[in-house]
């Protein structure tokens, strides 16, 4: 934004193990030059909520201190640009996958993490960001959607509800279309269910496929913060028929 003032990452130390009651006030996102807002700190269940409230998130490799993120553009999908192909069209109609939610979401982490993936080099799921997030599963704030053949996990994804907002985190294929499968059934539940759109972060080609646009950074955080107003309880809210 012209005559904005931009500025550098904060890094922190020794910030405290926060509950998922308490909350961590980030530099705002706007006003980073870049897409790393701060540097360090730790990922207790209050950090990271904090983080997603504010429309930041942490990504990282190995060996490298926490860096909390918030890209621009912002990669999002609204209930309205959900894309289902033809061709996924006759692999629903053949049930070809048998889908669920939160059955194995410490399986879908675990192999987001150890599968790759032909658009992204590496994996930034540490152990440490798998067990944060399997941790704020057992909360209830963060969610699987697993596709299954003859009883075997062969695809799915995760990611952090917050009200009406879902921020898809990362996901994981072993057999063609398992994990579209996987996606496309949690998306079209979460936007039955209300949530208003689906947070997928940075652009990739396969979340175009599917219905993501990109949109400014600083039109995100109104959206985000204007969505996450409308909600009374992040709980209450994320008491949905998640046994699916």
């Amino acid at each position: 934004m012209k005559g904005m003032r931009y500025y550098p990452p904060k890094i922190y130390s020794d910030i405290p193990y926060l509950s998922e009651n308490e909350r961590f006030v980030f530099p705002p996102a706007e006003k980073s030059g870049g897409a790393i807002v701060a540097i360090g700190g730790n990922l207790s269940p209050g950090m990271l909520l904090s983080a997603y409230e504010q429309g930041i998130f942490p990504w990282y490799s190995e060996g490298e201190p926490i860096l909390w993120q918030s890209p621009d553009p912002r990669f999002v999908i609204f209930p309205e640009k959900l894309h289902i192909s033809t061709s996924m069209r006759k692999v629903f109609k053949k049930k070809q996958f048998e889908v669920h939610f939160d059955r194995d979401f410490a399986g879908v982490i675990k192999n987001c993490a150890y599968i790759p993936r032909p658009w992204q080099a590496g994996t930034w799921l540490t152990d440490e960001m798998i067990d944060a997030y399997i941790t704020l599963h057992k909360l209830g704030f963060a969610h699987s959607a697993e596709s299954y053949i003859a009883g075997e996990l062969v695809g799915g994804c995760y990611g952090v509800k917050l009200g009406r907002v879902f921020s898809g985190e990362s996901m994981f294929t072993k057999v063609s279309n398992a994990s579209k499968a996987a996606f496309l059934t949690l998306a079209r539940f979460l936007f039955d269910q209300g949530v208003l759109f689906i947070d997928s972060q940075v652009y990739t080609p396969y979340i175009e496929s599917l219905g993501g646009q990109n949109m400014k950074r600083s039109d995100y955080l109104i959206l985000l913060r204007t969505t996450l107003s409308l909600s009374k309880s992040y709980r209450d809210e994320n008491r949905c028929a998640w046994a699916y």
